[in-house]
C-alpha cells in the first residue's frame, strides 16, 4: 500500500506497526468470519482512538513525514468507501477493472482539513454496517468473484480484498493507538 524509501528499522516499525500486508494463499469460512468481525468492530476502535483528542493531537503525524491523525481517519473512510464499491462491482459484473484513486492526493483535499474527524468515524459506522451485511450473505462462490486492479495489474478475488481490508483497518488504528502510547495521551 505504501512505498517508503530508505526506511530505518524504527521508521518501518512506525509505518507498519502490525507488519506489511502479506496476501494469504488460502482461506476458509472461519477465517472469512474473523476478517468480517474485524471490519464490523473497527469503527468502535476508531471511536476509542480519537476519544478526547484535541486539535493539536489530531494534527500530529503518527510518524515523521507521515499523515496526521486527522488524515489517517479520513483516509480510512475514503479507502473503505472505495472497497465497498469494489465489492459491489465484483458481485455484479464479470471481473471488472476497478478505478484506482490517488490516496495521498485525497489526503490533502480541503474536506480532510475542514470536516471534523468524527464525521468520518460516523461514515465508518454506517458503511461497515452495510458492508458487513453484504458480506455475511455472500456464498462460497461469491468470495471467488474477482476484479482487476490496473495499478497492480492483477486479478483479486473478493476473499483477498477482504483479507487486505481487515489488515488495513487494524494497520491504521495501530498508527493512532501507538502514537497515543508514545505521547502518553492515553
Amino acid at each position: 500500500m505504501y512505498q517508503l524509501i530508505d526506511m530505518t528499522p524504527e521508521t518501518e516499525a512506525l509505518a507498519y506497526p502490525i507488519g506489511k500486508f502479506e496476501m494469504p494463499l488460502e482461506y476458509d469460512e472461519t477465517q472469512i468470519r474473523k476478517w468480517i468481525e474485524r471490519i464490523e468492530v473497527s469503527p468502535k476502535w476508531y471511536d476509542a482512538a480519537i476519544e478526547n483528542m484535541d486539535e493539536a493531537q489530531l494534527l500530529t503525524p503518527y510518524r515523521p513525514d507521515g499523515w496526521t491523525v486527522m488524515q489517517v481517519i479520513h483516509h480510512v473512510a475514503d479507502s473503505h468507501m472505495n472497497a465497498y464499491i469494489r465489492f459491489k462491482w465484483a458481485l455484479t459484473e464479470d471481473c471488472p477493472t476497478i478505478k484506482p484513486y490517488h490516496e495521498k492526493q485525497w489526503a490533502e483535499l480541503p474536506d480532510v482539513f475542514n470536516v471534523p474527524v468524527n464525521v468520518s468515524v460516523t461514515i465508518l459506522h454506517a458503511l461497515h454496517r452495510r458492508w458487513v451485511a453484504l458480506m455475511r450473505d455472500m456464498t462460497t462462490e461469491d468470495w471467488k468473484r474477482a476484479m482487476v486492479h490496473p495499478e497492480h495489474n492483477r486479478r483479486m478475488e473478493l476473499w483477498q480484498l477482504l483479507a487486505m481490508y481487515a489488515w488495513h483497518t487494524k494497520h491504521h488504528f495501530e498508527h493512532i493507538f501507538r502514537l497515543r502510547e508514545r505521547m502518553n495521551w492515553l
